[in-house]
C-alpha cells in the first residue's frame, strides 16, 4: 500500500487528478495506494506534525493562498521527508526552485493522463525497490530512513522500541513491538524472539540455549523456550540462500555447518 498525497487549492483539480488516479489504479491492478487530499499546504504540514503523516509520493500545485508549493517542500524536507515530489503548476517559473527540494518531475497543466502516467510508474517502481532497503521511521519529531541491513536488533522497553543499529548508535522509537514487526516481517532476516526482541539473523555471531551474541558485541539473554524454534529458523533464512556464506566470512560459515555456531 503506497500513500499518495495530492495538494492543490483548487477543488476542480483535486478531482480531476483524483480521478485519474484512480484510473491508474483500476489499470494496473498490481499497484495498490490510498489517496489524501489536501486544500493547503499547511493543512498537508499540519498533518505531517501532528498526526505523522508519511506520504510516499506528493503531487503538489505551486501556486497556492497562503504558501506556495516549493516553500511546503522545502518545510517537508526539512522535518526530515524523502517523500517523491511532483509539481502540477501552470507556470515554469519555479522549476528551480522545485528541484533544489529534489523534485522528480515537473508537470505543466493542463495534465493529461498520457503525461501523468509515466511519471507515476517510475515514482512507484522507485518508492518499492527503496521499500526494500530501508524504513521510514518517526524518531524525536522527525522521519528518519534507516537502512534494514544497519538494524542489527530492537528490544521492548514499555511503549517505546530501542532499536540497535550499525555504528553504535541506539534510537527511541514510540511504536508498539508487533506494529514494528508488521513492517520489517516481509524480510526474511528480522525475527521475533519471544516478546522483547526483533532480531537481525545477518548480525547473530553465535547462539547457544542462553545467549546470542551479535556482531556489535552485545549479548541478548534469549527467553525460555526460544532456542529451538530461532534456531529452526536460523537454519531456515542460510539454507535458503546458501551464497550468503560467502558474505559471512570463511570462521562463521564453518562454524554454521559443523554447528559449533550452536553451542
Amino acid at each position: 500500500m503506497y500513500l499518495i498525497a495530492h495538494c492543490d487549492d483548487e477543488t476542480a483539480e483535486l478531482n480531476k487528478i483524483e480521478q485519474m488516479l484512480t484510473t491508474y489504479r483500476e489499470q494496473y491492478a498490481v499497484c495498490d495506494f490510498q489517496i489524501e487530499r489536501f486544500q493547503s499546504a499547511d493543512d498537508l504540514l499540519r498533518m505531517v506534525r501532528e498526526e505523522e503523516y508519511m506520504p510516499d509520493l506528493l503531487l503538489m500545485d505551486i501556486y497556492m493562498r497562503g504558501k506556495l508549493g516549493t516553500e511546503a517542500a522545502r518545510e517537508l524536507r526539512e522535518m526530515g521527508s524523502h517523500c517523491r515530489i511532483i509539481f502540477l503548476t501552470a507556470s515554469q517559473e519555479h522549476a528551480l526552485e522545485a528541484f533544489q527540494v529534489d523534485a522528480m518531475q515537473y508537470l505543466l497543466k493542463p495534465i493529461y493522463e498520457k503525461n501523468l502516467f509515466p511519471v507515476l510508474d517510475r515514482a512507484l517502481e522507485e518508492i518499492e525497490q527503496e521499500r526494500r532497503r530501508y524504513l521510514l521511521l518517526r524518531i524525536d519529531s522527525s522521519i528518519r530512513r534507516i537502512a534494514l541491513n544497519d538494524m542489527i536488533y530492537c528490544e521492548a522497553k514499555k511503549k517505546q522500541q530501542s532499536i540497535c543499529l550499525a555504528g553504535g548508535e541506539q534510537v527511541l522509537l514510540r511504536m508498539t513491538m508487533t506494529k514494528l514487526y508488521e513492517m520489517v516481517s516481509g524480510y526474511q532476516e528480522f525475527v521475533k524472539v519471544g516478546i522483547t526482541y526483533i532480531v537481525n539473523l545477518e548480525h547473530i555471531v553465535s547462539l547457544n540455549g542462553q545467549i546470542m551474541q551479535m556482531d556489535n558485541g552485545d549479548k541478548l539473554y534469549l527467553p525460555r523456550g526460544s532456542y529451538r524454534h530461532l534456531r529452526e529458523q536460523y537454519f531456515e533464512y542460510y539454507g535458503v540462500a546458501d551464497c550468503r556464506f560467502s558474505d559471512m566470512g570463511a570462521s562463521v560459515a564453518d562454524s554454521w555447518r559443523n554447528e559449533a555456531f550452536f553451542r
